[in-house]
């Protein structure tokens, strides 16, 4: 952050929060200054550590209640991923960005397209919809991570929403058998639906779903549909 927007957003916490009358101020300004220095998405738990680290000695429920107030008052924003965590991110008036989650390494990364937005703002308008904000968040695999994974994979290996395709029937005649019973053939298509990483995964094959167990989803051996573009 720049310094001088860092001052700025500084000097109206102190006058926000004092106008307000709250209490332990100073102790809530700490939980300010070490937000101010984070640079990306932080969890209270991680705040936590950060203020401990620097030598402060906060209630847990303290630094939430903080952090909930500094949303409140326009000085963080909330964010709720796919996986449920609650993450806090520094909020800049006047200022916008979108997320694209790794769903491997769950890296964020935060992105600018002006393109994007007055598309976005073009499409509220089309359906006579006044555009008051809104947030658009990309799930994938990002580049490091795509970088070390294998060309083919087991079909349990693979994340929620990857689209794949079928190169080998692994196991004995009577898996393979049961696989193509229900199906299953090299070069299909598949999409990956649902897969938590643990028990039963849905995959979706010609518009049908499919529940395969883990040991069965091992056996099918998958990988990246070609781009033909």
């Amino acid at each position: 952050m720049p310094q001088t927007l860092h001052k700025q957003e500084k000097e109206q916490f102190c006058k926000l929060f004092r106008q307000d009358q709250l209490t332990d101020f100073e102790d809530r300004f700490a939980v300010m200054e070490a937000f101010m220095q984070t640079d990306g998405h932080v969890s209270s738990a991680q705040m936590i550590d950060r203020l401990s680290d620097l030598g402060y000695r906060l209630e847990p429920e303290f630094v939430r209640d903080t952090l909930k107030l500094m949303c409140q008052y326009g000085f963080a924003s909330k964010q709720q991923f796919d996986n449920g965590e609650i993450l806090y991110e520094h909020l800049h008036l006047g200022q916008h960005h979108d997320h694209m989650v790794c769903t491997k390494c769950r890296k964020i990364v935060e992105f600018e397209d002006p393109q994007l937005e007055a598309l976005q703002v073009k499409a509220a308008e089309r359906y006579g919809f006044h555009l008051l904000q809104h947030k658009m968040e990309m799930y994938g695999i990002c580049e490091q991570c795509m970088s070390q994974r294998r060309e083919v994979l087991p079909l349990s290996e693979a994340p929620g929403g990857e689209r794949l395709v079928i190169v080998r029937l692994d196991g004995g005649p009577m898996a393979r058998a049961r696989l193509m019973a229900m199906g299953l053939r090299i070069g299909d298509e598949v999409d990956v639906v649902t897969n938590s990483g643990q028990g039963q995964l849905v995959i979706g094959v010609d518009y049908k779903r499919i529940v395969l167990g883990r040991g069965m989803a091992q056996k099918l051996m998958v990988q990246v549909k070609p781009n033909t573009e």
